[in-house]
Parts: structure tokens; sequence; C-alpha cells
């Protein structure tokens, strides 16, 4: 399981795709940042501030595509090829991959945990909820913030 552009870099040199999940519709949680609870509870305005922060950081990819390919360019240290770049930046841009509005996806999180629910009672016993808060994301959205970041194109 590729992310782009490796997905990309390895269709160029000869690697067919099996699978495309978002091309199957299926849910998935393809990345997610992580704290512990105590944090989130103890710390909730430095919580509030990166779920912020990476709302923008998305707005940015979405709305000013040099940058974001500048970005890219910098973390793959050059090593990447425009196109494939640009062909990253589109894919993330469809919304699929990387969503406007950074809620969890709890499908997803029932997709990772079906098959692991298969031997682990613990799995088995877990609820999706049981690893993502919404409620920063969803007070920003609820908010207006998102929308408007929008909005002001």
């Amino acid at each position: 399981m590729l992310n782009p552009p490796a997905s990309f870099i390895g269709q160029k040199k000869g690697l067919n795709v099996l699978a495309d999940v978002a091309k199957l519709g299926l849910a998935f949680q393809n990345t997610g940042v992580a704290t512990s609870r105590r944090f989130r509870r103890e710390q909730p305005d430095i919580v509030r501030r990166y779920i912020r922060a990476q709302v923008e950081a998305v707005h940015r990819i979405y709305t000013d595509k040099e940058t974001a390919l500048q970005v890219l360019t910098k973390y793959f240290r050059g090593n990447v090829e425009r196109d494939i770049l640009e062909k990253t930046w589109e894919l993330l841009t469809e919304g699929t991959l990387l969503p406007k509005k950074q809620y969890p996806t709890l499908e997803g999180l029932k997709f990772i945990l079906a098959p692991l629910a298969e031997k682990d009672a613990k799995a088995r016993a877990a609820k999706p909820e049981d690893f993502a808060d919404s409620s920063f994301i969803k007070e920003l959205d609820e908010s207006g913030y998102i929308d408007n970041l929008y909005r002001k194109r």
C-alpha cells in the first residue's frame, strides 16, 4: 500500500496497481494525528490550535498549488519529478485522500479494526469512537471557520 507520490513513482518503475481504495469507494483512515487523552484534556487550547493549523495547511494545499509543490519538493529533497508531484497534488485535491474538513473516518477505523477483531478480543470490543475525537474539528467546522477559508478565494 503506497501513498502518492510513492505510488506514482512505483507505477513509473513498472509496479501494477492491485487496488485503489479511494476508487473502490472503501472508507479508510489513511493518516491521522494522535495524542493522549490526558494531553487532550489538560491542553485543549494546544490541540485546538493544532487542528486549526492543520485545516489551514490543507486549505493552502488546495488553493496554492505552487507552494504545495515547493513543499513536496523540499520534503522529497528534489528527488521527485515535477509531473509526479503535480499528479500527487491533483490526487490530494480531489478531496478523497485529503478532505477539506479533517474529520476522522469512523467507517475507515472500522475497516482497520475488522481483521484485527478476528484474532484479538480487545479489537473485537473496540469501537472507532474509542480512537477518534471529532470534537475539536467539529467545533471549528460549526463555527464556520473552514467554510469561510474557502469562500475567501
